[in-house]
Order: structure tokens, then C-alpha cells, then sequence
């Protein structure tokens, strides 16, 4: 390990369980690097991930946002496009932008399209699927209410689906945010992806929970005490 992770798992008791609030001060002090690195949340669930059923899938506001704004692109038709464009999103349209698309244009971080648009837009699930951008209706993304969620979008919703491990990774923000907003930020992922336990998941459902930074080390967090 380089010297700078040395020096930050010396702050880590690798065999306890901490507080959030103890984590997020602990990540705190783990900043070396020079840009401003983002915040992780990792959570391991007690789901089979190779059961449909089981998934979990979803998107949360956060209060404080992730520290970015998101580049918006709204695939609609008629008058759903003029209101992507009042409501601030960064691309609109439809033919055009799946052709730009299908032709390897990939800069925008989310798609929103109306259920009208959908049967267009599955024939490029090939590009978007595997890199997590096609819209789906468990994250809002596809949908009529194109103004409400390209607000919610760019003001910091973030998307999050279990992978084949069973382990749910999510953004919380950047580390220069003040200690209380990472805190309300995981909060508000939790308390989401609990309340997404799949009926068919039997016993402990959120297993572990770690927070880290980009160039950091992990740190587990108390399960018990984060959910209540």
C-alpha cells in the first residue's frame, strides 16, 4: 500500500462496527488526496440476486445533492419535448437523439424517455443496458411527468440496483461536504433501500454497510443502529 493509505487505515479499528456519524467523521479525516473525492455507500443485502424477484432496484433523492450536476437527456415526443426543454434538461428530442446515440454518443449521465418512446428507444438496450443508462419505471425514468423528474434528476436523484453479489453501490456525495449532509444523504439511502426488501428475501436483509472515498479505505458501519 502507498504511504497515504497506510496512514489512513491506522484511523480505522478494522474490527468495529462504527456509528454513521463516527464513519463520516473518521472519512473526514482520511482526505489526501488533491481533487475533491466522491463518497460511496456500499450495502450487502441477504437477497439471491440470481432470482428475478429479488431484485432491488430504485432512486432517491438526496437532500444535499451529489456534489454534480447531471447531464439530462429526454428522449419524448410532441409537446413532452418542448417541456424537456423548459424544465432545464440538456438534450432533447427523439429520432435524433437515438440516432446519435445508436452512432456512439454517450455524453449525458441519465435518459428520461415517456412510455410513447420506449419501443424506439429498446432497440439501443444493447448500448445503454450494460452501462446502466436505459430508463426503466422502478427509477421514475420512464415517465409523463418529464419536468418533475429532470428537476430531481439534476438537483442530485440518484439511481441504484443490486449487483451480482447482492451489493447495492451508491453515490452520497463529495467529501468537502460538511459532516451533517453526507450523514442525511446515507440516511436517506438507507431508509430507502429498506424499504425495497423484496416479500420472497427471507432473514437479515441489509447485512453489512460500509462508506468510503475514492483514494480511501472502507468503513463498516453498525447495520442495527443505521437502520433505527
Amino acid at each position: 500500500m502507498s504511504k497515504r493509505m497506510i496512514e489512513s487505515e491506522k484511523l480505522i479499528d478494522k474490527t468495529k462496527l462504527y456509528s454513521l456519524e463516527e464513519a463520516v467523521k473518521i472519512l473526514k479525516q482520511t482526505k489526501k488526496a488533491k481533487f475533491d473525492e466522491t463518497v460511496e455507500i456500499s450495502i450487502r443485502l441477504g437477497i439471491d440476486p440470481k432470482q428475478t424477484d429479488q431484485t432491488v432496484r430504485g432512486a432517491v433523492s438526496l437532500p444535499h445533492g451529489i456534489g454534480k450536476t447531471k447531464r439530462v437527456v429526454v428522449i419524448a415526443k410532441g409537446e413532452k419535448i418542448k417541456e424537456a426543454e423548459s424544465a432545464g434538461a440538456d438534450f432533447f428530442g427523439s429520432e435524433d437523439i437515438m440516432e446519435k446515440i445508436s452512432k456512439g454518443w454517450l455524453d449525458f449521465d441519465a435518459i428520461i424517455a415517456t412510455p410513447d418512446a420506449m419501443k424506439d428507444l429498446a432497440k439501443l438496450g444493447k448500448i445503454l443496458g450494460p452501462r446502466g443508462l436505459m430508463p426503466n419505471p422502478k427509477t421514475g425514468t420512464v415517465t409523463f411527468d418529464i419536468a418533475k423528474t429532470v428537476k430531481e434528476i439534476k438537483a442530485g436523484r440518484v439511481e441504484f440496483k443490486n449487483d451480482t453479489q447482492g451489493i447495492v453501490h451508491t453515490i452520497l456525495g463529495k467529501i468537502s461536504f460538511d459532516e451533517n449532509k453526507l450523514i442525511e444523504n446515507a440516511k436517506t439511502v438507507i431508509t430507502a433501500i429498506a424499504s425495497l426488501k423484496p416479500s420472497s428475501s427471507k432473514g437479515q436483509y441489509i447485512k453489512t454497510i460500509a462508506i468510503s472515498s475514492t483514494m480511501g479505505p472502507g468503513i463498516r458501519i453498525n447495520t442495527s443502529v443505521a437502520q433505527s
